[in-house]
């Protein structure tokens, strides 16, 4: 049999999957099991810009708020091309006196529809930035407006999503603004803005509130307005406090705008009879160059590949249940068919099961076999599996042990012990996660994958050379921080991008 690979040119634009799960990636997906819930589609993030005249109101050389929300938003459109250049994003301003939107609301002007993060977007948001005259000209050109409506706000976000040509797995949106209590004396629209947050959370659509610190140096005050219409779980923890700086906000941003996707959604055996649910993650991943693109050279659409398989003899097309895989054997072919590869490959049923616990001691460095991941309780697998994960997190930080199990990724995939190592939650003085609480997933290798390595002996240093070098590295020590350096790698790229 022969294999045929031919390129057919797309009307549109391909969309795939949302994620990649790293070094499993190239594996097969086929398994369909009960606890797996892959999600596909794309990630689409709205951002909500506050256009009120105390957004624009600065205090001594502090940068007003609208100036920070237009940079956050700037950073973000950057960081979508290099990381996510699939994803969607969008940006509304309200609270202005002119009106652009398809429902024709009052004092809400779409700035940018939902699309792909490109050039002239960023361009158009540093035109704000680089406006010496900000406040002036934006009064000039879109004005100010107190009486807009969060609900009719609300309503234009809903629009955008439900008009979207393409699947999206995740809706957000990120609302940025200084104002604690925006429909002050009126009830009628608090009672609209908090039926219309319900109805978006209800639609699956995630609203997130990026408050600022109001001018003058006021507490902003969640509990007036806006903690009716969050509508977050109990893992979420308690709402930071305003931000005043950029740092602070972008630090909030970057945790919310990349939705956290589970490569497995798996039950956690703990005893006969004893499961929890637990999502899979992958905290830290290699960065690659974007794949290319096929375009047609007549009309520079983008092709879409299809690959079939043909028999030799026939030339006629073979489907998938038409292949065979043979094994040789005392020099015969022993054939097999999908079903059956699929069944020698399975060993048991994807999920991780307690062997039982060691101190934190007894995993050295020398075990690295490849990036961990992380574990986090999921309520959607097994109802109640939150409160057994802290009860068992809690015990093992106050022991200072890990938990030995087995690793079962996907049903047709091999299983791997690992150590599950115990992390405490942290936050910064603003309230922003740092860590969250759950295990770091560390793969152990297996007794034949250590080996015995001879080294030769060399000239051993000196005492003084060796306290001389000692000198040397205390001074070129500092702290570490991944973000303060360019990938060497992606550098390139990311230059001409």
């Amino acid at each position: 049999m022969s294999s045929y690979t031919g390129a057919t040119s797309a009307s549109g634009w391909s969309w795939g999957a949302t994620w990649t799960s790293g070094d499993d990636a190239h594996e097969d997906e086929e398994d369909g099991e009960e606890y797996h819930g892959y999600v596909t589609g794309r990630d689409c993030l709205l951002l909500l810009v506050d256009c009120s005249a105390g957004m624009f109101e600065s205090s001594g050389e502090d940068e007003a708020a609208f100036e920070l929300c237009i940079r956050c938003c700037k950073t973000v459109l950057l960081n979508k091309i290099i990381s996510s250049d699939k994803d969607l994003m969008g940006v509304v301003l309200f609270g202005t006196d002119k009106h652009k939107n398809p429902s024709d609301f009052k004092n809400v002007f779409i700035l940018q529809d939902l699309d792909l993060p490109d050039a002239p977007r960023i361009k158009q948001l540093d035109e704000f930035l680089e406006d010496p005259d900000l406040a002036s000209n934006f009064e000039t050109e879109y004005g100010h407006n107190d009486s807009f409506s969060l609900s009719d706000v609300f309503w234009t976000c809903s629009n955008m999503f439900s008009k979207l040509s393409i699947r999206a797995a995740h809706k957000r949106i990120l609302l940025f603004t200084n104002n604690d209590n925006p429909h002050h004396g009126s009830v009628p629209l608090q009672r609209q803005a908090k039926t219309k947050a319900k109805d978006l959370a209800e639609a699956g659509i995630e609203l997130e509130l990026m408050h600022i610190q109001p001018p003058g140096g006021r507490r902003f005050d969640i509990s007036l307005f806006y903690q009716d219409l969050l509508f977050t779980s109990d893992d979420d923890g308690p709402v930071p406090d305003a931000s005043s700086k950029f740092e602070e906000l972008l630090t909030r941003v970057r945790s919310k705008e990349h939705m956290q996707r589970a490569l497995q959604r798996i039950p956690f055996c703990l005893a006969p009879g004893l499961e929890i649910g637990i999502g899979v993650y992958c905290m830290v991943r290699e960065a690659r160059k974007p794949s290319f693109v096929r375009l047609d050279r007549r009309t520079n659409e983008e092709l879409k590949t299809q690959t079939k398989y043909l028999c030799d003899d026939t030339g006629n097309d073979l489907m998938k249940g038409d292949l065979k895989y043979y094994q040789m054997f005392g020099g015969e072919k022993v054939i097999f068919d999908k079903e059956e590869v699929d069944q020698i490959k399975r060993f048991d049923q994807p999920g991780m099961v307690l062997i039982g616990f060691k101190p934190r001691s007894r995993l050295k460095r020398h075990y690295y076999v490849k990036p961990a991941n992380f574990i986090y309780p999921d309520e959607t697998v097994i109802q109640g599996s939150g409160k057994l994960f802290t009860a068992l997190l809690r015990r093992c930080l106050a022991r200072d042990v890990i938990a030995i199990c087995r690793y079962i990724p996907r049903s047709n995939a091999s299983p791997v012990f690992i150590a599950l190592v115990p992390q405490d939650e942290e936050r910064d003085d603003q309230g922003v996660q740092l860590s969250p609480p759950g295990f770091h997933v560390i793969f152990i290798p297996f007794a034949g994958e250590l080996r015995n390595l001879t080294i030769n002996e060399t000239a051993r240093a000196s005492t003084a050379q060796i306290d001389a070098a000692k000198a040397v590295v205390k001074k070129l020590s500092f702290p570490f921080d991944s973000e303060s350096f360019e990938n060497p790698r992606m550098y390139d790229i990311v230059h001409y991008i």
